[in-house]
């Protein structure tokens, strides 16, 4: 006689895209991962899900247009907030952005929901750092207001993952690891260590997250027969992707799988 059944992952997906507040999606989330790894769970690679375009997030905080997120000195204290929030802000989306890169896209290999399921306890524990840092400050998480452009490019490369893979991991959050320098600079002047080396711990898990963005953007492209730097730049300017502006941080992308003549692509931008 065989075991018992194993639980599909696609429902499981959905509970933890569909929940709200910040405890909740966490506690799914972690439990997920728990789950994946115990052998617990048949990814069905094939099964067909409905998509989620609308995943859980709490009353607060109050989403606005990017370009009208106020702009707040980090050397003062109210500042510094400001600054975390928007981070934990970005973090929360980004659990919701590796949710629905493994909810969305059936039919890819076991590995791939794998690797997004260890992003979304990554982004999850992310948030954990920066709420429970927040805290400390006097501030919780919806005190400030926020924009929805990280989940409005999920939207956008909702119908492909090649194309999701090129410009989420690959832009996004390569953007993000770019800004990460400039913003430990800051914090040092402000003596707020412990947000250092949060930033530490996220900088290093995030150059895995592209890593994993550009390793199956590969295999994607691969499979499809197409070049992968040619098709990134093309797909840059399809989607009117954000423009990629320096200073780079060509370490951290050469180590999250950005080949030697992108760099140097880079470089002339």
């Amino acid at each position: 006689m065989g075991g018992p059944a194993l639980a599909s992952l696609p429902p499981r997906l959905a509970a933890c895209l569909l929940a709200s507040e910040p405890a909740a999606k966490l506690a799914c989330v972690h439990a997920l991962q728990a789950d994946w790894l115990a052998g617990a769970l048949d990814p069905a690679v094939e099964v067909a899900r409905d998509p989620i375009d609308r995943p859980g997030h709490p009353q607060k905080p109050d989403l606005i247009p990017p370009q009208k997120v106020p702009r707040r000195r980090v050397d003062t204290l109210p500042g510094r907030a400001a600054l975390i929030h928007a981070l934990a802000h970005i973090e929360f989306n980004a659990i919701n952005l590796a949710l629905d890169a493994a909810h969305r896209f059936a039919g890819m290999p076991p590995a791939y929901y794998a690797d997004w399921l260890k992003v979304a306890d990554e982004e999850a524990l992310h948030f954990d750092l920066l709420n429970t840092h927040l805290a400390s400050l006097g501030y919780t998480y919806g005190d400030f207001p926020a924009h929805n452009g990280l989940w409005d490019m999920a939207l956008k490369t909702a119908h492909d993952p090649l194309v999701r893979m090129a410009l989420v991991p690959r832009v996004l959050e390569a953007r993000g690891l770019d800004a990460t320098p400039l913003i430990v600079d800051k914090l040092r002047v402000a003596n707020d260590l412990r947000m250092v080396e949060i930033l530490a711990v996220i900088e290093r898990d995030e150059i895995g997250h592209v890593a994993i963005g550009s390793r199956w953007f590969g295999w994607l492209c691969a499979a499809r027969g197409l070049v992968p730097e040619s098709t990134f730049r093309q797909l840059l300017v399809e989607y009117d992707a954000p423009p990629l502006r320096p200073p780079f941080n060509l370490a951290a992308r050469r180590a999250a799988g950005f080949s030697e003549s992108e760099l140097d692509w880079l470089k002339r931008l």
